[in-house]
């Protein structure tokens, strides 16, 4: 085992914090081989041809989806498992009152049982990597061990892996140690463990990507927001786009929407004819890192270098740059399949085929009441696919961001867009950030749940200090960006949406950018900046007036029943419930008394 361990590994690194990190894995697991992952081309071509010839990727119609691959999970291994996922620190109040804790010695113990010799008869892959730009400041390297070849060749998507991590690193010891085996994906069996003290991860039981692909929400958001936190930067679950006016400047946003509430569209906008002479760029759509610049201003950086994006519901007409973005190179995971060997889900654009192959490999016919496509099912695809990707999204300093949008799904109550009075009063919108359930989830419409700044899944500590964190920043941000409130889904009192969405957000963008950059006035309300009337420009857009209107009407009746139920919210977090947040609260319900 050790010839395998330092034969091959000396000519890629002579890192011995690494080799002994490794060599103790091996140990551990009892692989009967050993590769370590250089992110060469012909290592692409030799892992991707055994995946292929052991059954893990189905090729497709190379003519219709050049260099693509199939992949079906197991049926019971289809998402992120959020009940499973824990925080594994010293005391149980690091971790917070909405994250599932373990301590880390039995977190420790637990795992090690599991992983002692569960990879007897496979092949271990070492993948080095880095999430953020190579060479960059902001950048963070990481190692990901694992017995999943799906694995290896999504994280050479999503990250950038092989040799130049292990340059990056250098003879460091600064890297996050990332142990995943797949083990017999028993549901019994699963731990997705993280323990930010020691900047580590133990994944086993899965091989789904939140809960495989370790450098994406384990390291990206959960380690690094615990990083994040100890060094002075954000580390979130948000979008960067940057948006070019017609004379060339440039105007950089971060977003952060729950699911399913329009973050990948958004990301990679095309906006309408009225504003054809505009250009959306996408930077990430997914994570940004953001550190404050020498000159003041925050800076962020995409830590991906890939995109797993949900299928069901991708269409050109929600989103054709992502289309575009997956027509090559990239691997599908629990989408259904044509005869003629092309990809399908429900949602895609054309007529619904008569005949399928779906999700788990069965036959599939036209009106039947399974889907065809999982519904979590997803696309792993390079960000250099896209057609609008931004020319500075490799730029080690990253990109200045002017504004911060947040976005949740409300029916009723949220405004269109709003401004917030100030960096306290941003960070308390994004906190009380929610988006309302569907019958199908919890049995009961219209409950609101809260997931501040889009995190609650993916904050690794405590969420009260997560936002006493972002309270804290405004003090080390001498410019920092103005921050905002969207909600595209605003319902009129017939049930249907008031606001088009998709490109005509753009006319929403464009006074966010006109006021970070003080150029358009606004209209003050009790809760916020709003646009006054013709501050949007809506020349072109076949609405009637009174349904803008109505999309950017402030309700007090709504405003007050939204504040009062917010206190629960503030009440979970406890003593650690930051003292800022519940006065803004207090002094928004005293406006309305």
């Amino acid at each position: 085992m050790a010839s395998q361990i330092d034969g091959t590994a000396t000519t890629l690194t002579r890192n011995k914090a690494l080799l002994d990190w490794v060599r103790d894995c091996a140990a551990l697991c009892q692989p009967d081989r050993i590769v370590w992952c250089d992110g060469s081309e012909a290592e692409k071509e030799r892992l991707t041809k055994h995946a292929v010839d052991t059954g893990v990727l189905i090729p497709l119609n190379p003519a219709k989806r050049p260099g693509c691959y199939l992949h079906r999970s197991n049926p019971n291994d289809v998402a992120r498992v959020e009940h499973l996922t824990f925080i594994c620190t010293k005391t149980q109040e690091a971790a917070g009152p909405t994250n599932n804790w373990m301590a880390p010695e039995e977190a420790y113990g637990k795992l090690t049982k599991l992983f002692h010799g569960s990879m007897k008869g496979r092949t271990m892959y070492v993948i080095p990597y880095v999430m953020g730009p190579l060479g960059s400041p902001l950048s963070r390297v990481g190692l990901e061990i694992t017995d999943s070849v799906y694995v290896v060749l999504n994280m050479r998507i999503m990250t950038r892996m092989g040799k130049p991590a292990l340059d990056m690193l250098g003879d460091s010891n600064d890297f996050n140690r990332g142990l995943h085996c797949t083990g017999d994906l028993n549901p019994e069996r699963r731990y997705i463990c993280h323990f930010p003290e020691d900047n580590t991860i133990w994944s086993f039981g899965s091989g789904y990507g939140g809960n495989a692909l370790l450098g994406k929400k384990c390291l990206a958001l959960r380690i690094g927001s615990w990083l994040g936190k100890d060094e002075g930067w954000f580390a979130e679950h948000m979008l960067i786009l940057g948006v070019e006016s017609p004379d060339g400047h440039m105007t950089y946003v971060t977003g952060a929407f729950p699911s399913a509430c329009g973050k990948t569209n958004f990301a990679m906008m095309i906006p309408p004819k009225r504003f054809a002479k505009w250009k959306v760029w996408t930077v990430g759509d997914d994570i940004a890192w953001m550190r404050v610049g020498k000159d003041g201003r925050l800076w962020a950086v995409n830590p991906e270098n890939g995109y797993f994006g949900v299928a069901p519901g991708t269409n050109f007409g929600s989103n054709p740059n992502a289309m575009k973005t997956i027509a090559r190179d990239t691997i599908f995971t629990n989408v259904a399949m044509t005869k003629d060997g092309d990809v399908w889900w429900e949602g895609m654009d054309g007529e619904v085929p008569d005949e399928l192959t779906d999700w788990q490999g069965r036959p599939w016919k036209k009106g039947s009441t399974e889907k065809a496509a999982h519904p979590n099912s997803r696309f792993t695809a390079p960000m250099t696919n896209n057609p609008v990707l931004s020319k500075h999204v490799n730029d080690p300093e990253g990109v200045p961001i002017s504004a911060i949008v947040f976005g949740g799904r409300r029916a009723t109550t949220v405004p269109l867009v709003l401004q917030s009075f100030n960096w306290a009063h941003g960070v308390f919108l994004g906190a009380t950030l929610g988006s309302e359930t569907t019958a199908a989830a919890t049995g009961k419409v219209g409950v609101v749940r809260r997931d501040p700044m889009a995190m609650l899944p993916f904050a690794g500590y405590n969420m009260g200090e997560y936002l006493q964190h972002w309270l804290d920043m405004q003090e080390k941000i001498p410019y920092p960006p103005k921050l905002f409130q969207v909600n595209w889904f605003r319902k009129g009192k017939d049930g249907k949406f008031l606001w088009p969405g998709f490109g005509e957000n753009m006319r929403v963008l464009k006074w966010i950018v006109d006021r970070a950059h003080v150029r358009v006035g606004g209209q003050e309300t009790p809760f916020g900046w709003v646009p006054k009337a013709g501050d949007l420009d809506l020349s072109g857009l076949d609405i009637p007036a009174e349904k803008v209107d109505e999309a950017t009407h402030i309700d007090a009746g709504e405003w007050k029943q939204e504040l009062t139920e917010e206190a629960d919210f503030f009440e979970m977090l406890g003593k650690f419930s930051p003292e800022t947040l519940q006065l803004q609260r207090k002094l928004l319900l005293s406006r309305l008394d």
